[in-house]
Order: structure tokens, then sequence, then C-alpha cells
């Protein structure tokens, strides 16, 4: 049966658009416009209670059962084991896998993010916080380029879901002024990555709903996505 992917296009969104092509598991898009406030009605919180998405359905999950996942970390740990794709057999290699993808959740998301707030959202220029965070991703940026440098993907020798939930906030660098070029070990991944069939496939994730970079946000579309709910 097809799984359910409830997602917009942001690098949240793709990391798991991605693994669905990667995987070649069949699923349908809903979308979660959230600059609309769609987050946050109802039915999408019944599967996603803290209001971000994305959020997958399996109707065939565990023992047969339907199974719905938030967080996107989470989810690609569920692909991976369901299909038994893009998971090792070794359990050390497997965990390294985790590892990295834990260090895409706690650091790479969430710092990439709040320099691509600063830098393209923040009504106002906060010098601080745009070099706070600029900085910070440069700091991320130096740490793949360390481990690129001693193997192919950040999980070792074989591509894998850190890499599917690294590369589309990677792809946000330029954006943000970072030139790939200054680290050359995540440069060549960058590119082997994006070369790749389903990473393109991924990456159309609802493309007629993309906003051209930097695009001036509403009053209503700035509350829905930076205010208080």
């Amino acid at each position: 049966m097809t799984i359910q992917l409830h997602a917009w296009p942001t690098p949240n969104g793709y990391k798991v658009s991605i693994a669905l092509e990667e995987m070649g598991l069949p699923y349908d898009v809903h979308a979660v416009n959230i600059g609309a406030g769609e987050q946050f009605l109802p039915d999408f919180l019944k599967i996603a209670p803290n209001n971000r998405m994305p959020a997958i359905v399996d109707p065939e999950g565990p023992e047969g059962k339907p199974l719905s996942l938030f967080e996107s970390g989470a989810i690609l740990i569920y692909l991976a084991e369901k299909t038994g794709q893009f998971r090792p057999n070794d359990p050390a290699v497997w965990y390294t896998h985790i590892q990295w993808l834990m260090w895409q959740m706690g650091g790479v998301g969430p710092m990439f993010g709040q320099a691509g707030h600063f830098i393209l959202y923040a009504p106002e220029k906060v010098p601080y916080g745009i070099e706070r965070y600029r900085n910070e991703a440069k700091r991320l940026l130096k740490v793949a380029n360390t481990r690129l440098g001693e193997v192919a993907y950040l999980g070792g020798d074989e591509y894998g879901i850190a890499d599917m939930a690294t590369f589309p906030w990677v792809r946000s660098a330029p954006k943000y002024d970072i030139d790939l070029n200054e680290y050359p070990n995540v440069q060549r991944w960058f590119n082997a990555i994006a070369a790749r069939p389903a990473v393109q496939r991924g990456l159309g994730l609802l493309a007629d709903k993309v906003k051209p970079v930097g695009a001036p946000l509403s009053d209503k579309e700035r509350e829905n996505l930076y205010g208080k709910k």
C-alpha cells in the first residue's frame, strides 16, 4: 500500500521524499502549507503533535498495522529498517550512520535553519545573529569536511540515511553566502549525491510550491512560521 507523506518543500521535507525515492517506496504527497498554518490543523496534529512536518502514515506498519510517525530522523530510521535498504547489517556500522544522522538533527538542521532565518527572513537585520549562525554553519561544514576526507559518505563507505538528511541542508549553504569550494571534501560528496536520480526526483517535492529565495513573507506567513502558536 501507499505511504502518505505530509510535507512541504523545505530541507526537512526533502529528507523524506529523497529517502522514499531511494528506497522505491510508493507514496502520495499531502501538502502541509506551513506558511498558511496548515501544520496547526487538527487532522495534522493527530499525526504530528509537535506541529512540524514532515510526517508519514504507513498503512502497512509493524505487524501490518497502520503507523504514523513524525520527526524526520525517526522516519528515516523507520524506512531503512522497514525496507532493509541503507541499513547495514553490521551493528557498529549502522550506529555510525545513526550517529551522523543525529549530528544532522541536532546540529546541521537547527543551525542552518537559524542562519536562514536571520540572513533571509528576519524582519530586521541582526548582525550578531547573522554572524553567530553563519559561523556555526561553517563550523559544521568543517566537521563534515574532515569526516569526508576520511570516508566517502558520512556513515562510512556507503551512502545512507545520514547523507539523505544532511544533503538538503548543505544545499542551502550558497543562500547564506557560504562557498562550498572552501570545503572540497564536502563539495565532492555534495556533487555525488546531487547526481543521483532518486535525489533529483526527491527534490521535485511540490516543486510548484517553492518560493524564490528570500521572498518576502506576509504578516500571516511570518506569524505561522515564527509566531507564538
